[in-house]
């Protein structure tokens, strides 16, 4: 049995377009691009290449992008660059971020709690939805950042970024978004967006690990994370990694290239899944985010009377990933699925589906195969 893979969410395989690209700045090109000399100069235009591809890709311009270490930095950036921004002690601050934020926003909004700074989470629908009017309720004199993602990572939906972001510049409020699951699945494009600031993480979208980007407005003001040289003007210091961002800047063109087409494709096959799921075990299997606008490629679905580790365990040829956490009797359900308000009885049988450029169809009617059989020797 070979092995199905249906984690595309948490990682995807860097694209050959873009490995081979990335080999000579690994090989012969290994200057500094801060130096003068052609060695330098060579690795300085591959860079400023790959921020025009990214600005490209997101409809904005060269000097707003950012280059960090992945999606990780560019939220902390984003929140802490923010909020820190001529902060002083004691200076009263106010975030919002939402109740289905991945921990790498959490976790700095947190942190800047630590310092101070008031924090308020909304809420969602039941379908994993955040309202536009509970984040201009949330929002105060001194609100100085909303972050919402784009798209979740566990059950796929969008975000009206767009609505929210009208209502936060009203009231002068910068906004962020965490786009790291929706880059090469639907269109990001800053303006639409209507967002001053958007996270990018070069391994969802068929780039190496290790690499990101912060899309940063003209005129918005951040203080750097990392303080040294002047590197990404000043808001990243550290030599820039040459080899990962020309991967990066390839697989962004090939996602631009290919949106067209993949995503209706994605689609498809995670209809088709759902579709066998749900003829083999009936109306007890249900979707989360089921009728909300969601990505293409995204399938969240609760298994009746079962544990999904233990379902995963029957299948060990399927690569995915559970929604809930199930030790010694008890059930942890991660942020997304406890915002939706999903009961823990049925959480425990969440398993996320995610699909790729690679999945075949053939894929698709195994990874069924196995899901169903595995789900039925647990009877």
């Amino acid at each position: 049995m070979r092995t199905i893979y249906l984690d595309y969410n948490a990682t995807t395989p860097v694209a050959p377009a873009a490995r081979e690209a990335m080999l000579p700045y690994l090989v012969e090109h290994f200057g500094n691009p801060s130096s003068s000399h052609i060695l330098g100069r060579a690795c300085h235009d591959a860079v400023a290449e790959g921020r025009r591809r990214m600005a490209n890709l997101l409809g904005a311009e060269h000097n707003e992008i950012v280059f960090t270490s992945g999606g990780t930095e560019s939220n902390n950036l984003a929140l802490k660059g923010v909020a820190l921004a001529d902060w002083k002690p004691g200076t009263p601050g106010h975030l919002v971020i939402s109740a289905i934020e991945h921990p790498a926003v959490v976790e700095p909004a947190r942190f800047l709690q630590k310092l101070g700074f008031r924090l308020t989470v909304v809420g969602t629908s039941r379908a994993g939805i955040v309202d536009p009017a509970a984040v201009e309720e949330a929002l105060a004199p001194d609100t100085r950042l909303v972050s919402v993602m784009h798209a979740n990572n566990e059950i796929g939906t969008l975000q009206p970024i767009r609505e929210i972001a009208d209502i936060c510049h009203r009231r002068g409020v910068l906004v962020h978004t965490d786009a790291a699951q929706s880059i090469g699945k639907v269109p990001v494009r800053v303006d639409e967006l209507g967002i001053d600031l958007l996270t990018v993480a070069a391994h969802k979208v068929y780039a190496p690990k290790g690499v990101g980007v912060l899309y940063v407005r003209t005129g918005t003001r951040l203080e750097p994370l990392l303080h040294g040289a002047s590197h990404e003007r000043g808001l990243r210091a550290g030599t820039e990694n040459v080899a990962y961002i020309v991967g990066l800047a390839h697989a962004a063109c090939l996602a631009k290239e290919r949106m067209t087409n993949t995503g209706p494709r994605m689609a498809q096959l995670r209809d088709r899944l759902h579709a066998r799921l749900r003829d083999a075990i009936g109306d007890g299997l249900t979707v989360n985010g089921e009728g909300a606008p969601r990505l293409p490629n995204t399938l969240s679905v609760n298994f009746p009377d079962v544990v999904g580790e233990e379902l995963l365990r029957r299948a060990p040829d399927l690569c995915a990933s559970t929604g809930a956490a199930c030790h010694s009797g008890s059930t942890k359900l991660s942020a997304t699925l406890a915002a939706i308000g999903l009961e823990p009885k049925v959480a425990r049988g969440t398993i996320r589906l995610s699909v790729g450029w690679y999945t075949s169809d053939d894929e698709i009617e195994l990874a069924a195969e196995m899901l169903i059989a595995a789900w039925k020797a647990s009877g």
